[in-house]
């Protein structure tokens, strides 16, 4: 078992509830990652709507993050509102308790199916950006020791940045609004469909190659899995082309070892822009 694998670990349902616990080591700040917290809501919908004897993988959700998730215990409440011969509809709320009351953390609504029978044949797809492999792109284990250290979910991730969309690391973002890179566990996790949903907000935000360094609040999230990725490292290309006020829209692709796109998402995020554009 994988450290990812121990906190996407869910009990059986009882009384229409499952539930699981989140660790430390998923922490961005003092904040857990909410990509974690949407392969949790994922893989409960899926369970779900399984019982029931159909499908099985959540290919499409969206999310609304309500408050930040801590460390500890976690409950997740399903609803399957349709149940369908190819697809199904299902909803779950993300809750956490505090000081004795349950508060939501993240609603989501998600469609369930079979992911083998969804993915195959390839019609037509986009295709991986070019970069340099792994080897040859920079670690996030470079960044300054008090970022690596506040950021407990870096040492869980190894992130490779192409050096082409890394000068946010020097000061010098580009400005085009594009970051590109590649991601594995450090415990080597073999890629599976369950961790998408969270490899999709597993990245720096795209806001960064802006200028914009600060927090990136998500409010709203909608993902797409697409195939069951190879083993090896997977490949990340994010996107930004609307920056108005306070929102900016951020595109995620993820394509696996053999170049085939495993999933996509569009966020809607808030970012504070700094007051000059890049130089």
């Amino acid at each position: 078992m994988s450290e990812l694998s121990d906190v996407l670990a869910l009990s059986d349902p009882a009384d229409g509830v499952t539930r699981g616990h989140l660790t430390p080591g998923w922490l961005i700040g003092g904040a857990i990652n909410g990509g974690i917290l949407m392969a949790l809501g994922a893989k409960a919908m899926a369970q779900a709507v399984s019982a029931g004897g159909g499908q099985r993988d959540v290919v499409a959700f969206s999310a609304y993050f309500l408050s930040a998730g801590e460390p500890g215990p976690v409950e997740l409440r399903p609803d399957v509102l349709r149940v369908g011969r190819n697809f199904s509809t299902a909803q779950v709320s993300v809750l956490q308790d505090v000081a004795g009351s349950p508060v939501e953390r993240v609603r989501m609504l998600g469609t369930v199916a079979d992911l083998a029978a969804t993915s195959e044949p390839v019609h037509r797809q986009q295709p991986p950006p070019s970069m340099p492999p792994p080897d040859e792109c920079i670690p996030t284990s470079m960044a300054p020791e008090e970022l690596v250290g506040s950021i407990a979910i870096l040492q869980r991730l190894d992130i490779r940045i192409d050096p082409a969309t890394a000068g946010f690391g020097m000061g010098a973002p580009s400005g085009e609004g594009e970051l590109r890179g590649w991601l594995r566990t450090v415990d080597d996790h073999v890629p599976d469909a369950a961790m998408l949903p969270f490899v999709l907000d597993a990245f720096p935000p795209v806001s960064f190659d802006l200028g914009a360094m600060g927090w990136a609040p998500t409010i709203e999230f909608s993902g797409h899995v697409r195939a069951v990725p190879a083993p090896g490292w997977l490949q990340i290309r994010l996107t930004t082309t609307n920056v108005s006020g306070g929102l900016l829209e951020e595109d995620c692709v993820v394509w696996d070892s053999t170049g085939r796109v495993v999933a996509q998402s569009r966020q809607l995020a808030g970012v504070r822009m700094p007051s000059a554009p890049p130089a």
